[in-house]
């Protein structure tokens, strides 16, 4: 419902207007004057339904000049954005076991022998299965491209690959040492990212960031152009992006089994970002 607005009409039609008034509160006046002096009570009630009348058809000339589609609402839009940078908390790890031999079945039997083992390892290093995820499985042939005719299966690589969750970051290197002393000769990708908990309580900060900075660069303009900032009008969240940083130093083969120091893992920051847009009303 449109409420207390007031509009200004340009110069002709708010003349307009003042002459209907006028003849309204003329009429009116004259009506009230004159209809104490006829007697007659039929007399009476035709003229002051004629002046009723009359008033009724200029009522909507005086409503046009508070129509809200006659003066829109003055607003100002600006959009403000926030950043945050955070420290990861969880730590993603690819990692698998391949085998090869001329034989498919021991191949997998291999395989699934030293993948058991590793499994087992994590458990015993506080792991929680629930954190180990199969990834990826293949059974591929290899071939002998040196043969002059065609070419010949000589073996069978499998290759069968999980995701490991760390949820302390600060383990990232010894779980990865672990995975290679126990069979693992393949490590695809390490990421890291914000936990949900940690995402969520970011999230709120950035969006207030996002909105203190689009108010103080609303300010900056209505004291610029001499206006008064008077509420909100609208508001419209943009995209809230929390990265995940890849760290793919490993990603050509495994740690060395015997490595005499934990496998040094940084996990850096990631910079979480958001944007909103907010329409201003103003006077």
């Amino acid at each position: 419902m449109w409420r207390g607005r007031v509009c200004f009409l340009p110069e002709e039609e708010s003349h307009d207007i003042a002459k209907f008034f006028a003849i309204k509160d003329k009429y009116l006046n004259f009506s009230m004057k004159y209809s104490g002096l006829v007697t007659d009570m039929k007399n009476r009630s035709l003229l002051l339904g004629t002046v009723f009348v009359l008033v009724l058809a200029i009522l909507p000339l005086s409503a046009a000049a508070v129509d809200p589609a006659l003066c829109p609402e003055k607003t100002l839009s600006v959009t403000g954005s926030g950043e945050i940078m955070a420290t990861p908390d969880i730590a993603l790890i690819t990692t698998g076991v391949q085998t090869q031999n001329r034989d498919v079945r021991a191949a997998q039997a291999d395989n699934a022998r030293i993948m058991d083992g590793l499994i087992s390892a994590l458990v015993a290093a506080g792991i929680s299965r629930d954190d180990i995820q199969t990834s990826g499985y293949s059974i591929y042939p290899v071939y002998d491209d040196d043969l002059p005719f065609g070419q010949k299966i000589t073996s069978y690589q499998v290759t069968n690959s999980v995701r490991i969750t760390v949820r302390d970051i600060s383990r990232t290197g010894e779980i990865i040492d672990i995975t290679v002393a126990n069979g693992a000769n393949l490590v695809n990708s390490i990421s890291f990212r914000v936990s949900p908990e940690r995402e969520q309580a970011l999230r709120a900060e950035v969006l207030t960031m996002a909105v203190a900075s689009a108010r103080a660069d609303a300010d900056v303009v209505a004291l610029a152009t001499g206006t008064t900032i008077t509420g909100v009008q609208s508001v419209s969240i943009g995209s809230v992006y929390t990265p995940v940083l890849y760290d793919n130093r490993m990603a050509a083969g495994a740690a060395t089994k015997e490595a005499a120091v934990p496998t040094p893992i940084e996990p850096g920051q990631v910079t979480v970002t958001a944007q909103v847009s907010i329409t201003y009303l103003i006077r």
